[in-house]
């Protein structure tokens, strides 16, 4: 039980570390930086103090401080995507200052792990900063790997998904057990694995591959935990939980709108990126385990934590899924979080910063999907090409066009393409098990635009109709209907001037 909880544990970093895109906080820098890092202080602080005043110990105190700081990004990236939120400008902003929470977590468990490999006082600061040193090091390799050797590298196996999926785990089992030999814990390994994959092409193919084994392994962490969890000692700490409780659902919030707005941006957006932060994250019960671990923490403050989590983030998922008409009711009293010029002219409803939307979803980049292409952009339609051959992606991309790689058959990966901007998405691959494939998974999706599939034969096009294509296209007989016009043109041009005889 005890190793599987350690494999999920693991695994979910790993996919959150895919998620944590570093090009987002390169485009939202400051408002990323000045949130996620004035939050984190804000929270710590006044959390620290309202432990105390709980009646808790220093060090007890200092764990549930920084606990409540940090939020999920699993389950924020989910809510708004589900919500087709993530490409707006309040969902863009709150990945940018989840990104920079869970690079500080990071940080934390490191620190939190020098301490406790500490023997006494007396070597706490040398060994503490030996750690550091070696955890600086261990980051200044990671990123010349990904500088020059794991692009190339993940380019060459992305010719076949299974291969690359494999070697993108034994990649998070190799860090992890790196990290582990340095003097870590096993889940920095696998978190910074994950994000030196994220900035790749094949991060979405990778994550949703794995996601189903996340969840499996992750039931054993949550097992593993209520199993060492005492209810009857939980009993006694409902009221500090719903009090810190209380404080994450409403005080998080309220940081980010002060933030938010005095850096100019309108309450809308600073509301909808304040609710993101409502709750703690796995991270949390992560660091939680990790002072039971190394002694620092005992039951009663782990059932807290956990209390704080169970309330938070069901609460929380509500207000997001709801934040609209949270909003309305609201909107009246917000006005205090907003200058009365605000600087930033940015609506909520834009997409990614200075960027065309996508007009067309382009699957397969063959000769016909590439054909396809090229007369959609004649008629100046911004087109996205997807395919799974990481050496066609490369040729395209170096002539200026918008490519992902991924899988028409993964519904994963569906759902983070741009599907809300997308008058049309066609298929140029034909293969009915494919098209099958893909039309349920965009209806899953609530795809709302058009849809093109390619196939063999007449009367699969009908099949495919039915299924909810509204356009069937058959490459051969197309070209054979096209080339009798022009055959027929040609004809009648004979007709009219024939050609020489050529008999004596």
């Amino acid at each position: 039980m005890g190793l599987l909880a350690g494999l999920g544990i693991s695994l979910l970093l790993f996919v959150v570390g895919l998620k944590l895109d570093l090009h987002i906080i390169r485009a939202f820098g400051p408002v990323a930086l000045a949130t996620g890092l004035g939050q984190v202080f804000f929270t710590s602080v006044v959390g620290f103090v309202l432990a105390l005043a709980l009646g808790m110990d220093v060090v007890p105190a200092v764990y549930i401080a920084v606990a409540l700081t940090f939020s999920s990004t699993i389950i924020i990236v989910k809510l708004l995507s589900d919500k087709k939120e993530t490409n707006t400008l309040h969902g863009r902003i709150a990945i940018g200052f989840l990104i920079v929470q869970d690079i500080v977590v990071v940080l934390v468990m490191i620190g939190l792990t020098a301490m406790g490999s500490a023997g006494d006082t007396a070597t706490l600061g040398a060994q503490a900063l030996a750690v550091l040193g070696k955890g600086a090091a261990f980051i200044g390799v990671l990123a010349a790997l990904m500088k020059w050797v794991l692009t190339p590298l993940l380019r060459r196996l992305g010719r076949s998904r299974e291969l690359l999926v494999l070697s993108a785990v034994a990649w998070a089992v190799s860090l992890s057990a790196v990290a582990h030999h340095l003097g870590f814990s096993k889940e920095v390994g696998a978190f910074l694995a994950g994000v030196s994959i994220a900035s790749t092409p094949y991060r979405e193919v990778i994550g949703s591959r794995l996601v189903s084994l996340r969840d499996f392994l992750l039931l054993f962490f949550f097992i593993d935990l209520g199993a060492h969890l005492d209810l009857g000692a939980m009993a006694g700490q409902v009221l500090p939980a719903l009090a810190l409780s209380v404080f994450v659902l409403v005080g998080n919030p309220l940081i980010v709108m002060v933030i938010m707005g005095a850096m100019g941006y309108r309450k809308r957006t600073g509301f909808l990126a304040g609710l993101t932060v409502a709750q703690i994250s796995e991270f949390s019960l992560i660091l939680g385990a990790l002072g039971m671990r190394l002694g620092h923490l005992d039951k009663d403050v782990m059932g807290v934590i956990t209390l704080v989590g169970l309330i938070t983030i069901s609460l929380s998922t509500y207000m997001i899924l709801y934040s609209g008409p949270l909003y309305d009711r609201l909107e009246p009293w917000l006005g205090i979080f907003e200058r009365k010029n605000p600087g930033r002219k940015a609506q909520d409803h834009e997409t990614k910063p200075n960027a065309r939307p996508v007009d067309v979803i382009v699957f397969g980049l063959g000769r016909y999907g590439m054909a396809l292409v090229r007369e959609l952009e004649r008629l100046d339609l911004h087109v996205m090409g997807v395919d799974s051959d990481p050496g066609l992606l490369r040729g395209f991309t170096h002539d200026g066009m918008e490519t992902v790689y991924g899988d028409a058959e993964d519904p994963g990966f569906l759902a983070s393409l741009p599907l809300d901007e997308a008058r049309w998405v066609v298929n140029s691959i034909r293969d009915k098990h494919v098209n099958q494939i893909l039309l349920h998974g965009l209806e899953d999706c609530g795809y709302r635009g058009c849809i093109a599939v390619t196939a063999n034969s007449d009367h699969e096009s009908a099949s495919l109709r039915e299924m909810g294509a509204h356009l069937a296209l058959t490459p051969f007989a197309d070209a054979a209907a096209d080339a009798v016009r022009q055959l027929m043109s040609v004809s009648s041009c004979l007709s009219a001037n024939p050609p020489p005889s050529t008999s004596s």
